[in-house]
């Protein structure tokens, strides 16, 4: 029996990222293959959750890609990545919480890469004058990235509509980092 190394990931990332504490074999069964099998494409759990790193931080440059954020406006190239960033979100919420790949001297590229691009829209939404420019651009990319992890779990315990997700992350950043007159 052939085994599709992308399903494997996907059903491990659908399951970890609702149960973090899963345990290789119910991992097996999630992806409908035995456990012995699972330890062959993944050693261990951490083979496992580098792999799904690697799998998480291409799904998330697919969606900056698909956000265009180079694109009109920086407001509503954050608002197509909030979009865009959905179906990544559990894995990302997942990922975030793994200390095991944010330990240690090397954290993988990807990471930067990503948040290079995110930094780089809100720095331009600042320069634009569209966003606040008393919060820095890093801050602004840190709870944007809390928030997609806050919206994924929020929608899989069933606290907020999957309808909602995009619309109260755009509403709470943005309604928090766009540039209001200092007039009064």
């Amino acid at each position: 029996m052939t085994v599709d190394r992308e399903q494997v990931l996907r059903a491990a990332a659908a399951l970890l990222s609702r149960k973090g504490s899963a345990t290789m074999d119910e991992v097996a069964r999630a992806a409908g293959i035995g456990r012995a099998t699972l330890h062959r494409h993944f050693a261990g759990r951490d083979a496992l959750v580098r792999a799904l790193e690697e799998y998480g931080l291409h799904e998330l440059e697919t969606a900056l890609d698909a956000a265009r954020p180079d694109e009109g406006g920086a407001a509503d190239a954050l608002r197509r990545l909030i979009d865009e960033s959905e179906r990544c979100a559990p894995l990302l919420a997942f990922l975030i919480t793994e200390n095991q790949l944010f330990e240690g001297e090397v954290v993988h590229e990807g990471w930067d890469r990503a948040e290079r691009r995110i930094l780089a829209l809100v720095q331009r939404g600042q320069d634009e004058g569209a966003f606040r420019i008393d919060l820095t651009a890093v801050w602004i990319t840190e709870a944007l990235f809390g928030l997609i992890s806050s919206g994924a779990w929020a929608v899989q315990s069933g606290r907020i509509a999957a309808n909602d997700y995009s619309f109260v992350i755009a509403e709470l950043l943005l309604g928090g980092a766009i540039r209001r007159s200092m007039e009064k």
